[in-house]
């Protein structure tokens, strides 16, 4: 199956819902392809920013290259707590992939896209409430087929030309080893429309 990788901003969120008595909120995420967590990314927490967590931390995910189907980016949020029980749940969010890959053509994109999502209460996706919103912008990197990939490392074509290509050829075999994503109901809410203009200068 082809596949590309989708670098994903997580921005900021606001309004999340408090799930501490008494000390202030320290919010991380995690970002993972839904269906396979074995390949989650932990951004680190914000300290200061309790309910509105700021983070502009950038991981990349291997995804689908078509939008066809079904399949979502899920985003877990949580809440740091040393030595009071563990960790717990703030939220989470679903990015539906059919929105974020409509319309992209098979070469990278050059523009960051921004857009916000409700959080839900985790295992709530399909709830009207929403427990904050979270921010977020994504650019795609170009379509890489991992038949071609496993060619090439057998010789019979040319080795990738430039560290982007090594890299997303590495990201097109990972792909094609772990299991294929669940698929996942139609979520209440759009991609949202991009905010103003394009994003220019983050990553």
């Amino acid at each position: 199956m082809a596949c590309r990788t989708l670098e994903l901003t997580l921005v900021s969120a606001r309004d999340l819902r408090s799930v501490t008595l008494v000390s202030k909120m320290e919010v991380y995420a995690v970002a993972y392809l839904a269906g396979d967590p074995r390949a989650e990314q932990r951004v680190p927490a914000d300290r200061a920013g309790g309910r509105d967590p700021t983070w502009n931390h950038t991981v990349l995910i291997t995804v689908p290259a078509s939008g066809a189907g079904c399949g979502a980016v899920r985003v877990l949020l949580r809440a740091e707590r040393a030595g009071l029980g563990g960790d717990r749940d703030v939220g989470e969010v679903l990015i539906p992939l059919p929105d974020v890959l409509a319309g992209a053509g098979d070469g990278p994109t050059t523009e960051p896209t921004a857009a916000c999502f409700p959080v839900r209460r985790v295992g709530c996706s399909s709830s009207r409430r929403a427990q904050g919103v979270l921010n977020v912008s994504y650019k795609l990197g170009g379509v890489v087929c991992p038949d071609l990939v496993a060619r090439a490392e057998g010789g019979a074509l040319p080795p990738p030309a430039s560290p982007m290509m090594a890299y997303l050829a590495a990201a097109a075999k990972a792909y094609s080893a772990a299991r294929p994503a669940q698929c996942l109901p139609p979520t209440p809410y759009p991609v949202a429309a991009p905010v103003g203009a394009s994003m220019r200068g983050r990553s």
